[in-house]
């Protein structure tokens, strides 16, 4: 197969694939038609939602179609993208007390590091934001080092808070809602990532570092009551 792979979806989509598996240059070439797509939409464009490998251009069937929309993906493939593709850091605060973090023991053990040190190496990651999936809000974060790298649970954990740092293999994720999850659950953050504004309703773009910082529980009681 020979990339980019461009495939029908629906009557309404169109998949353009830049890989079969992620590396930094695979995900950089999907960041950079989200955001030429952005900056020069074809005519019918309704939405773009870049993933991992991939990115689904959704159009509005009434007024093109496939092949149409096909040509017109292909003719910007080379287009320059205006401003910087690197994004914005954001900041994630994070309290790691035994309560909030009821599988750092766990992931301790089983990484042979003491509690302690996996925090700091999550800490240390350098993590960027590369999908949203799964419940509104959830970005998925790859960046965590493979120091902590493990694998999913083997059953989900249901009633899992809002605010959960979670990780699993190589990514990382804070939830923005209660529900079950089979990642393991190292800290709790106070940060708000669902927003009140129509205009921009999460914290992250696809693409935006992330820099997560760590808070005492007196600092997080704070955050979460001034959150509301």
């Amino acid at each position: 197969m020979g990339f980019p792979d461009f495939k029908p979806v629906s009557d309404n989509g169109l998949l353009v694939a830049f890989g079969d598996s992620m590396t930094p240059q695979v995900h950089d070439a999907v960041l950079r038609l989200d955001r030429v797509l952005a900056q020069h939409p074809p005519h019918g464009l309704v939405e773009v939602v870049p993933a991992f490998v991939n990115l689904m251009v959704v159009f509005d069937p009434l007024v093109t179609d496939h092949a149409a929309m096909q040509a017109a993906v292909q003719a910007l493939l080379g287009t320059e993208v205006a401003g910087s593709t690197e994004g914005t850091l954001r900041e994630v605060q994070v309290c790691f007390d035994a309560d909030l973090a009821p599988d750092l023991a766990t992931v301790a053990d089983q990484t042979g590091l003491s509690e302690e040190a996996v925090i700091d190496a999550h800490l240390a990651g350098e993590l960027h934001v590369v999908m949203y999936g799964f419940a509104p809000g959830y970005a998925y974060m790859t960046g965590v080092p493979e120091a902590l790298h493990l694998p999913r649970k083997q059953a989900p954990v249901r009633d899992v808070p809002k605010g959960s740092v979670l990780i699993a293999g190589a990514q990382c994720l804070v939830s923005t809602v209660t529900m079950p999850t089979g990642w393991w659950i190292i800290g709790r953050s106070p940060t708000e990532i669902l927003r009140d504004d129509p205009a921009r309703p999460f914290l992250f773009d696809v693409g935006d570092p992330v820099r997560f910082t760590r808070i005492d529980r007196d600092s997080y009681e704070k955050a979460v009551r001034a959150n509301g």
